[in-house]
C-alpha cells in the first residue's frame, strides 16, 4: 500500500495544474491592469482636450 502511494502521481498532477492556472490568472490580471491604465490615460487626455476647447 505504501509503495502504491509513492507511485501515485495524480495529486502532483493536480497541484501542477493548479500552479499553471494561478500563473495564467496572474498574467491576465497584470495585462488587464496595464491595458486599463493605458485606456484611462487616453480618456483623461481626451477629456482634458475637450475641456480646454481644443
Amino acid at each position: 500500500m505504501f509503495v502504491r502511494f509513492l507511485k501515485d502521481e495524480s495529486g502532483a498532477t493536480a497541484i501542477e495544474y493548479g500552479l499553471i492556472a494561478a500563473l495564467i490568472a496572474v498574467a491576465i490580471i497584470t495585462g488587464a491592469t496595464t491595458v486599463g491604465t493605458a485606456i484611462n490615460q487616453k480618456f483623461d487626455y481626451i477629456g482634458s482636450q475637450i475641456g480646454t476647447g481644443l
